[in-house]
């Protein structure tokens, strides 16, 4: 989007000057980052690029992990990545989803969410193909689910239907239970609606382990990466499983009564086996992914 709106802002400055412009909207394609990389480091294969707003870094992994379980690759390079720019200071300005004070989720007095950007890229490979270059293994993926909440474009189901859907698909795909999982790194953007949602879908999935489920957003500290968000977070699953102690949310004052679950305010150890990460993004886009520790 930067790229767009130097191409436009140019255009609009010196209309009759096309110097740079043909460079800009060559780079203004989607694919273009991924074939740089390519070129870069001499990778070959299809590029897969998935736009699914907030969800797309968790939508890229599982799919990567997907092909690579079914053995229509040995290896793939994934991730996500997104950059800020004033279209999307804009965009969010106008939905008033952003917080005028600091990003607080699941806090009774969160008012919003805070921006951040990044990248976090993975490689996938198959446990034959890792062992013969002597990879470090970090972390499993043992489930994946996906699934669109039509409930509104920007607004999720009020009972956080989708978010159960794919914590649970999830879940059955890994073939464990919530009982099995140590800790969730939640979606938790701050805003009134996800985070109200978000904590009924994971009362409602976790059940009675709910109780003692270790919970945290990181986006309180590294803030809202967007498209980068589930491939941030992923990597900091697989952090809390190789060193195994539980990530920390930031900004906590009160959390909402309707959490049943533990908001982690302070970095402690624990014994991290499986971590889940929940990536939701605006269009309904959900998505789940299931770490389990190597050993």
């Amino acid at each position: 989007m930067a790229l767009g709106e130097a191409y436009l802002q140019q255009a609009i400055a010196a209309p009759h000057t096309k110097r740079h412009q043909a460079t800009r909207v060559v780079h203004y394609q989607a694919q273009r980052q991924g074939l740089t990389l390519c070129d870069a480091f001499a990778f070959q294969g299809p590029i897969t690029i998935i736009a699914n707003a907030c969800a797309s870094g968790s939508n890229a992994i599982g799919h990567a992990w997907e092909i690579v379980k079914h053995g229509r690759v040995e290896r793939v390079l994934t991730g996500g990545y997104d950059a800020l720019c004033q279209l999307t200071f804009a965009g969010f300005s106008s939905l008033q989803a952003l917080s005028p004070t600091a990003s607080r989720p699941f806090d009774a007095r969160r008012d919003g969410l805070s921006l951040g950007e990044g990248a976090a890229v993975l490689t996938l490979e198959s446990l034959d193909c890792a062992r013969r270059r002597k990879a470090e293994i970090l972390g499993e993926i043992i489930g994946y689910a996906a699934a669109t909440d039509t409930h509104h474009l920007t607004q999720p189901h009020p009972e956080g239907q989708a978010a159960f859907v794919v914590m649970t698909d999830a879940c059955a795909c890994a073939g464990i239970s919530p009982a099995n999982v140590d800790y969730v790194n939640a979606h938790g953007t701050g805003t009134p609606l996800n985070d109200l949602t978000e904590a009924m879908a994971i009362n409602r999935w976790a059940g009675e382990r709910a109780l003692t489920l270790p919970v945290s957003s990181t986006k309180a500290g590294i803030g809202h990466l967007l498209g980068a968000a589930g491939a941030a977070e992923a990597v900091v699953c697989l952090m809390a499983l190789r060193e195994q102690w539980l990530p920390p949310q930031q900004g906590m004052d009160a959390p909402d009564s309707i959490c049943q679950f533990q908001i982690v305010r302070e970095p402690t150890d624990a014994v991290v086996n499986v971590a889940l990460s929940n990536s939701f993004g605006f269009g309904g886009g959900n998505a789940t992914l299931i770490f389990r520790r190597w050993s």
